[in-house]
């Protein structure tokens, strides 16, 4: 990595998968990091494994928030205003799907859960870390997507294709079970409007800051890491030899995985390499060439994902939901 200037940096979801990976080079590379938790036994885990990989505890910060509870968010991010330290790149990284559940589970708030913590979270902390942000004189947004947005891309074929439609679900306020207003759960989609609708966030805050920042929409491509935790932890609890035999077949038969350091280093890079500097929306893809081979680099997203009109309607109900659900509190 080209790492010229030391950043500060906020990550979610930096405490497994790749963006634990990238958590690890970033602080070994000495930048100075924010890890968002879930709880504070998941902070000193986290902090632990950090530790053991070498990173100086001087440079790592912990900062306890639950994605699936806006309150929790607001407070998180209270503290941080409080504290008042500039953050040069804000990482938007956790994520989670529910893939095969037959039953949408909830937020805190009543919320579609999936919705709620890969994109609502995440445009609670943006909308309220913008002026530490902007406080930087190079600031940049990363925000992890996916290609699966796309119906036209491998991912995106398989089962039900993202779409929005026109956001019945989100129009009718907490308690809605798919954003498109369909009342019959589907895990495997819901994960896909979630990456929609994180690239249509990517989209409406660069273009409410007149690209002013980098905003990077990334997709790391089907990364099945070896191990209990991470992104794939629900299927495994839920479906432990079906995600056993998926695992062998697309990793270790098929080879159309990307592995973990890999990915994890593609973040890294993403939040601190001195290349991805280009103001406004830009986003990338590591797309499978060949089995074993993929190339990472700036394509097209969804028609869908394009639509400019649709991004400032998300973030205005999203907007409108949270200040209703905040206020019943």
């Amino acid at each position: 990595m080209a790492l010229v200037v030391m950043k500060r940096v906020l990550i979610t979801g930096g405490s497994s998968g790749i963006g634990l990976e990238a958590s690890r080079l970033l602080l070994l590379s000495g930048h100075q990091l924010t890890l968002c938790c879930r709880s504070q036994d998941r902070c000193e885990q986290t902090h632990q494994t950090l530790l053991n990989a070498g990173a100086d505890p001087d440079l790592i910060d912990y900062l306890v928030v639950d994605l699936a509870d806006l309150q929790s968010v607001s407070q998180a991010c209270q503290q941080l205003l409080q504290q008042g330290n500039p953050i040069d790149v804000l990482v938007l990284n956790a994520g989670q799907q529910r893939a095969g559940d037959p039953n949408p589970a909830f937020s805190a708030q009543g919320i579609e859960l999936t919705f709620a913590v890969n994109q609502l979270a995440h445009q609670w902390m943006l909308m309220q870390l913008l002026p530490l942000l902007q406080a930087t004189p190079q600031p940049r947004l990363v925000i992890t997507a996916s290609d699966v947005h796309d119906p036209a891309t491998g991912g995106g074929r398989v089962g039900q294709p993202a779409g929005l439609a026109d956001l019945a679900g989100l129009k009718c306020g907490a308690g809605f079970v798919m954003l498109d207003g369909n009342d019959r759960f589907d895990g495997e989609k819901a994960y896909k409007d979630s990456k929609l609708c994180n690239v249509l966030m990517g989209r409406e805050i660069a273009r409410q800051l007149q690209g002013a920042l980098p905003v990077i929409a990334w997709s790391p491509g089907l990364v099945i890491p070896k191990g209990q935790g991470g992104f794939f932890r629900f299927n495994r609890e839920r479906n432990p030899l079906g995600m056993a035999i998926f695992s062998l077949v697309a990793r270790d038969l098929l080879r159309v995985t990307e592995s973990l350091p890999t990915a994890g280093r593609l973040l890294a890079d993403l939040a601190a390499d001195a290349v991805f500097t280009t103001p406004g929306f830009t986003y990338l893809s590591n797309r499978l060439v060949r089995p074993g081979l993929h190339r990472f680099a700036a394509v097209e997203t969804s028609k869908e994902a394009t639509d400019l009109e649709k991004a400032a309607e998300l973030w205005q109900l999203s907007e409108q939901l949270i200040g209703s659900v905040l206020a019943d509190r």
